[in-house]
C-alpha cells in the first residue's frame, strides 16, 4: 500500500513538472501556431497568383532574405571564430551530405503526404532559418525558460505569422511544416534555459546570429537564382560555433 501512494505521490509530482514545462513554452506554442496559420493564408493567396506575378514576388522574396542577413551580420564580432565556424561546419556537413539527405527526406515526405510542391525543402530551410536562427529566437526562449517573460516570443509569434503569409504564397506547404523545427529548435532553447541559462552568453547569442546572417543572404542568392549554395551542407556551423565560443569563453 505504501508503495503505491509514493507512485502516486511521484506521478503526481512528474504530472506538475510537465504541465509547468508546458506553461513556460506558451511562447514557442504561439509561436508555432502562427506560423501554420500564416503559412495557410499564403498558400490560399498562392492558388489566385498568375505565374509572372510568382515570378517577381520570388525575386522580392530573395531580395528580402538577403536584406534580413545582411542586418544580422551588420554588427558581427568575433569575424576569425564565425568564419572559422562557417568553414567547419560547412566542411562537416559536406562531409556528410546533408543536402542529398535532406532531399531524400523532403521527397519521401512529399510522396507520402502526396504533396505536389516543387519547392518544398527550400521553403522549409528557409522558412526556418528565418524563423530560428536569430536574437530574438534565443533570447526570447531563454527568458521564457528562465520565468521572466514571454513577451519577445510573443512579438516574433505576430512577425513571424505576417513572415509566414509571404513565404507561404511563393513557397507553399514547406513553410507551414517548418513548424515542427521551430517547436524542437526553439522549444529546446527554452527547456535548456530552465536549468541553463547562463549557457547562451551574448557572444554565443552573437555567433549564432552572425552565422544565420550568412546562410540567409545565400539563400537568397539561391532564391534569385544568382548561384546555387548548398546552404544545407553549411548548417552544422550553427553548432560549431557554439562550441568555439564556449570553449574561447572557457579559456
Amino acid at each position: 500500500m505504501l508503495h503505491i501512494f509514493i507512485f502516486l505521490l511521484h506521478l503526481q509530482i512528474e504530472i506538475k513538472y510537465f504541465v509547468l514545462k508546458f506553461i513556460f513554452m506558451i511562447g514557442t506554442l504561439v509561436n508555432a501556431a502562427a506560423v501554420v496559420v500564416g503559412g495557410t493564408v499564403g498558400m490560399l493567396l498562392n492558388k489566385s497568383m498568375p505565374e509572372r506575378f510568382k515570378t517577381i514576388y520570388f525575386q522580392a522574396i530573395g531580395l528580402f532574405t538577403i536584406a534580413i542577413g545582411i542586418s544580422m551580420v551588420w554588427n558581427m564580432q568575433n569575424i576569425i571564430m564565425v568564419v572559422g565556424s562557417l568553414a567547419v561546419g560547412s566542411l562537416l556537413g559536406e562531409w556528410l551530405n546533408l543536402e542529398v539527405g535532406v532531399e531524400r527526406l523532403a521527397n519521401a515526405l512529399k510522396k507520402r503526404f502526396k504533396i505536389g510542391s516543387e519547392k518544398f525543402s527550400e521553403g522549409l530551410i528557409t522558412s526556418f532559418l528565418l524563423f530560428c536562427v536569430g536574437a530574438m529566437t534565443i533570447v526570447g526562449a531563454i527568458d521564457e525558460g528562465t520565468g521572466r517573460s514571454n513577451e519577445v516570443l510573443l512579438t516574433k509569434s505576430m512577425m513571424d505569422g505576417f513572415s509566414a503569409i509571404l513565404l507561404a504564397s511563393a513557397f507553399g506547404i514547406g513553410v507551414i511544416v517548418s513548424a515542427i523545427p521551430l517547436l524542437i529548435f526553439q522549444g529546446g532553447i527554452t527547456l535548456l534555459a530552465m536549468s541553463a541559462a547562463s549557457f547562451f552568453t551574448p557572444d554565443i547569442i552573437q555567433g549564432l546570429t552572425s552565422i544565420g546572417g550568412i546562410l540567409l543572404i545565400g539563400l537568397g542568392m539561391n532564391i534569385l537564382e544568382i548561384k546555387k549554395i548548398r546552404i544545407v551542407n553549411m548548417l552544422p556551423a550553427l553548432v560549431v560555433v557554439i562550441i568555439v565560443i564556449w570553449i574561447y569563453n572557457a579559456l
